[in-house]
């Protein structure tokens, strides 16, 4: 990662055990771990908690070592052709990202707040992005900003001003649905992941950016908050989802697709499912039911 310019604070200082290399590049790593690499050289640290400025962190809000891309404002997501929370254009996001710094041999790093599943789905959101553009030396890290301040990470007073890195796309299109893969999926049995909470699943309610309640006919329900602990600040053990997929009637690497309203909090599941879970075969739907349900002719359970 490349830095112009740093400035940085007193660090809040407590031992920590080295508990993995960075090109080691888990799906999630501890805070301590974090607090272990902060300053190596090929780890790009990506703050993508919104609205910082807003909280009461006194005058030391920042991450040491990270760059501040917030997830709701720096262009993660966008409306495509009408569908809203869409990934840009594979050059676009590429630009993006290399704008933070990131360069391709870097191993990324991505910390939310990590308040609870839903804002948690940034970070996975992210990471599937990452992921998609064919960069895997990517990780989240695990509880985001309420582990590291709770394990004393450093705090800082300003983010990290970057150089633009060398990032480039290599997309991998088999971790992104489309309709038509959708459509297919429902011709040939391939399993269906509803990512969104059961009330939604079930055409009791809906999010404003669907036209109709239900959910695409055949599909499964786990809901995304069943992976993330808001109590603990943590992500769901392997073992913990693949009793979730089990329970679900997902056999163990079945292919599967995972979809929500607009590719969020599918991003969760799917983070859960293939990146924790080890299910290589399951993908993403990034359209999800703000697309799926546009088109009237398009079948709603």
């Amino acid at each position: 990662m490349r830095f112009a310019s740093l400035v940085a604070a007193a660090a809040f200082v407590v031992a920590a055990p080295v508990f993995a290399h960075a090109q080691d590049a888990t799906p999630l790593v501890t805070a301590e771990w974090l607090k272990a690499h902060a300053g190596d050289e090929n780890l790009a640290i990506i703050d993508i908690r919104d609205k910082i400025d807003e909280t009461d962190l006194g005058d030391l809000p920042f991450i040491a070592n990270a760059v501040v891309a917030p997830y709701a404002t720096y262009g993660w997501r966008t409306e495509v052709e009408g569908v809203p929370g869409q990934i840009p254009p594979d050059a676009e996001i590429a630009a993006l990202i290399a704008g933070l710094g990131v360069d391709a041999d870097d191993h990324v790093v991505i910390v939310p707040w990590g308040t609870d599943s839903s804002e948690f789905g940034g970070a996975t959101r992210v990471y599937w992005t990452f992921k998609y553009l064919g960069h895997d030396n990517v990780s989240i890290l695990d509880g985001g900003w309420r582990q590291y301040d709770a394990q004393g990470g450093e705090r800082v007073a300003e983010a990290v001003t970057p150089e633009a890195g060398d990032f480039v796309a290599n997309v991998r299109p088999e971790l992104r649905a489309t309709t038509a893969d959708v459509e297919a999926a429902l011709a040939s049995g391939v399993k269906l992941v509803d990512g969104r909470p059961e009330e939604q699943f079930l055409g009791q309610s809906k999010s404003p950016v669907v036209r109709i309640e239900g959910t695409i006919p055949g599909a499964v329900n786990i809901p995304h908050s069943n992976f993330y602990s808001a109590e603990y600040a943590s992500f769901a053990q392997p073992e913990t989802i693949a009793a979730l997929a089990a329970g679900a009637g997902l056999a163990e690497g079945e292919k599967n697709i995972v979809f929500c309203n607009t590719g969020h909090w599918a991003s969760i599941a799917w983070f859960a499912l293939n990146a924790v879970g080890g299910n290589e075969n399951s993908a993403m739907y990034d359209g999800s039911m703000a697309e799926w349900a546009a088109d009237p002719a398009r079948p709603i359970q």
